[in-house]
């Protein structure tokens, strides 16, 4: 059941709408950073593997088999280690994600103001990301010093409103990406807990098993 719900969440924020928005954009040949998803594939591989090792768990207390549950009890220990070192993956880059993504959206900003080309993407980008976030613009410093505010590049409901009152994009992009991560994290500490108690009881059934009678 716990690897079940961790599947499910993991699957909810790998199909989000607006992570999948702004992360499949491409300018030019240049794809989006998608480092964010490495978080989001640990985690569906770790519920699938938990639901299997689940069974083979609970089938192993029912026939009361110290193979099957010596080999759940192994299988936990390497889940256990791999969450850990993705844990300590997001932490060491959960800053350079939305970095990596502003990054992103700076030069597609950049092209989208001065570019005529029709073959030039930027300015389809950044309406994806105005749109979907509900920003508009950069940060403050580049709003300031940036005679920009055309009224194709801002959402269309009140292009007044979006310029002096809308949240710029950087700050945005740092609470989606913030916002997502916590989530991932919470995941990551519910499933360590139910591993660790997991494992307890697998080896206390492994240990009455082996100091049993019957055997």
């Amino acid at each position: 059941l716990a690897g079940g719900i961790i599947l499910g969440v993991a699957l909810w924020l790998r199909h989000d709408s607006q992570t999948t928005n702004i992360l499949y954009l491409q300018l030019g040949d240049k794809q989006a950073p998608n480092t964010f998803y490495v978080g989001i594939y640990i985690l569906i591989a770790v519920g699938a593997v938990m639901m299997f090792v689940g069974f083979l768990g609970c089938y192993g207390a029912i026939q009361e088999s110290q193979c099957l549950l010596g080999t759940f009890f192994t299988c936990l220990v390497i889940l256990f280690a791999c969450e850990v070192a993705a844990g300590i993956w997001g932490f060491v880059n959960k800053d350079q994600i939305a970095k990596d993504v502003k990054q992103f959206y700076d030069q597609a900003f950049q092209q989208a103001l001065v570019a005529e080309s029709e073959t030039n993407n930027g300015k389809t980008v950044v309406k994806t990301f105005h749109e979907t976030l509900d920003c508009c613009g950069p940060d403050n410093g580049m709003r300031a010093i940036t005679p920009l505010w055309r009224e194709d590049l801002c959402p269309k409901k009140d292009f007044m409103k979006n310029v002096f009152q809308s949240s710029n994009c950087h700050k945005k992009i740092d609470e989606l990406f913030s916002g997502k991560l916590y989530l991932i994290g919470i995941a990551a500490i519910v499933v360590a807990v139910i591993m660790i108690f997991e494992m307890i009881l697998s080896m206390v059934l492994c240990c009455g098993i082996r100091n049993s009678s019957v055997y």
